[in-house]
C-alpha cells in the first residue's frame, strides 16, 4: 500500500471501536516480533491531564543525554505519524506504509481484528525495536489497567494528576478513575505520581501496596532550570519527567538537564504562534482541569488583556465546566464544529456558556470562525478541542489535517 493507502485502511478500523483490554495489544505484539528488546527501559505515563507533556520532557531530557528514544503519543493534532518518534523524528512516510502493509496481512488473520489504537502501538513498538530505540516512553491512550499500552512491560511508570474524564470508560468519581489509572503499576518496579488530591492519593497508596509497587510522590515543582513549555503546571510536569528518569537509572547532569527543558517542545499547549502581526496561542484544554490551567497560564502570560476566542468541543466532555474557565478570557467568543462525528454544532455549544459570557458568534466550520476572529484585535485564543487545534494548527504550520477519533 501506499502511505496515503495505508493510513486510509487504518481510519477505517475505527469502526471496530475501542475495546480496553490486554488479551489483543499482547496477541498483536507477539505476533508483529514488537516486544522491546532486553534492556530496553520503558517509562509508561498515565493520568489525566499533561501526560503528553510529561512524556515529551522525558524524552527531550533523554535525548540531550544522547540516549536514542522511542515516544508514542495520542491523539495527532495534523499528521498520523507524529505518534511515533525516534529520538524526536517522526516516522518516514514509506516506513510507516509498509509496516501497515505487514499489519494488515497480520490482522486479516485475527479475530476479533484488532483495533486501531492496537494497530498503532505494535507499529509504534515495532518501529522502536528495528531502530534499537534504548528508553522507551508510552502515553496511555485511557485510562491504565486495560490500556493497550499496558501490555507492554514497564520499568517505571508515571502518574500525572487525575481528574474526571472519559468517565464513560473509567468510572464516575476521581477514585474510580484513579484506581483504573494506577492499573499500570507493575510489581517491584517504580512508580512516580504528581501531587494529587487526598482521596486520590489514598487510592494510588492502596494500589502500590496491594501490588507491592514502590510509589513516590512529587512534592515541589522543578526550580533552577528554565522550561521551554509555559506555565507553572509544566514546572510540576518536568519535576516528574526528571524522577522518571532517575528511577529508570538514567545518568543526568547539568547541562544535559538544562539542554533538554530548554529545547522541549509539545506542540498544542499553550503553543505561540505570530501570524498577520496578531499573536495566536493554541491549546487543546478539553476538560475542566485542563482549562483552569490554560486560564491560569494566560493570566500569567497575558495579565489582563483579553482574548479573542474561538471555541469547540466534542460529546462527552464537561463542556460547561471548560467554558466556565475559558469564556472569563475573552472580549469576543467564536464558537464552531469541528471536523469528526463526535462535533456539536456551534448552537449546542452556546448553550453551555456562562451567565455574563460575551455573546457569541456561530459559525458553520472552523474556516468561518477563523477567518472572522482574524479581522478581530487583540491575542487569539484557539481552545477547547484537540481537533480544533489540529485544524488551527494545520492552518498555521502547514500539513494536512488528519481527522482522526482516536
Amino acid at each position: 500500500m501506499t502511505y496515503r493507502e495505508s493510513i486510509d485502511w487504518l481510519f477505517s478500523t475505527q469502526m471496530f471501536g475501542i475495546k480496553l483490554g490486554l488479551e489483543g495489544p499482547k496477541r498483536l505484539l507477539k505476533e508483529y516480533l514488537a516486544y522491546p528488546a532486553h534492556g530496553v527501559k520503558v517509562i509508561h505515563v498515565a493520568g489525566t491531564n499533561g501526560k503528553g507533556s510529561t512524556c515529551a520532557l522525558i524524552d527531550a531530557v533523554a535525548r540531550s543525554g544522547g540516549h536514542r528514544t522511542g515516544l508514542f503519543t495520542s491523539p495527532h493534532l495534523i499528521d498520523y505519524r507524529e505518534r511515533v518518534r525516534v529520538s524526536g523524528e517522526e516516522i518516514p512516510e514509506e516506513d510507516c506504509a509498509a509496516m501497515l502493509t505487514e499489519l494488515r496481512a497480520i490482522c486479516e488473520g485475527l479475530d476479533p481484528h484488532p483495533t486501531f489504537f492496537e494497530i498503532s502501538l505494535a507499529l509504534a513498538m515495532r518501529w522502536f525495536r528495528e531502530r534499537e530505540c534504548e528508553i522507551i516512553i508510552l502515553e496511555t491512550g485511557m485510562g491504565g489497567r486495560l490500556d493497550a499500552t499496558t501490555a507492554v512491560p514497564a520499568d517505571v511508570c508515571a502518574i500525572t494528576p487525575i481528574g474526571l474524564d472519559h468517565m464513560q470508560w473509567l468510572g464516575e468519581t476521581v477514585e474510580l478513575i484513579a484506581a483504573e489509572k494506577a492499573g499500570i503499576f507493575v510489581e517491584g518496579k517504580p512508580a512516580i505520581s504528581a501531587p494529587q488530591e487526598a482521596s486520590v492519593r489514598k487510592v494510588l497508596e492502596k494500589e502500590a501496596n496491594q501490588r507491592r509497587t514502590p510509589l513516590a510522590f512529587v512534592e515541589t515543582p522543578l526550580a533552577g532550570y528554565p522550561v521551554a513549555l509555559p506555565g507553572v503546571h509544566q514546572r510540576w510536569n518536568a519535576a516528574l519527567a526528571l524522577e522518571c528518569l532517575y528511577a529508570a537509572e538514567v545518568r543526568l547532569d547539568y547541562e544535559v538537564v538544562l539542554h533538554g527543558l530548554s529545547t522541549v517542545c509539545w506542540p498544542g499547549r499553550f503553543e505561540r504562534f505570530s501570524f498577520q502581526d496578531r499573536e495566536i496561542v493554541l491549546d487543546g484544554a478539553h476538560n475542566p482541569q485542563g482549562a483552569a490551567v490554560l486560564a491560569e497560564t494566560w493570566r500569567g502570560e497575558f495579565r489582563d488583556r483579553k482574548a479573542t476566542l474561538i471555541f469547540s468541543a466534542v460529546a462527552a466532555k464537561d463542556i460547561a465546566g471548560i467554558l466556565a474557565e475559558v469564556a472569563p478570557l475573552a472580549e469576543v467568543i467564536h464558537l464552531c464544529p469541528v471536523d469528526t462525528p463526535r462535533a456539536l454544532p456551534a448552537e449546542e455549544l452556546a448553550s453551555y456558556l456562562p451567565a455574563g459570557a460575551p455573546l457569541p458568534v456561530l459559525h458553520p466550520s472552523f474556516d468561518s470562525a477563523y477567518q472572522a476572529a482574524l479581522a478581530g484585535k487583540g491575542p487569539l485564543l484557539v481552545a477547547g478541542s484537540l481537533f480544533l487545534v489540529g485544524e488551527a494548527r494545520a492552518r498555521l504550520a502547514g500539513g494536512v489535517f488528519q481527522p482522526c477519533t482516536q
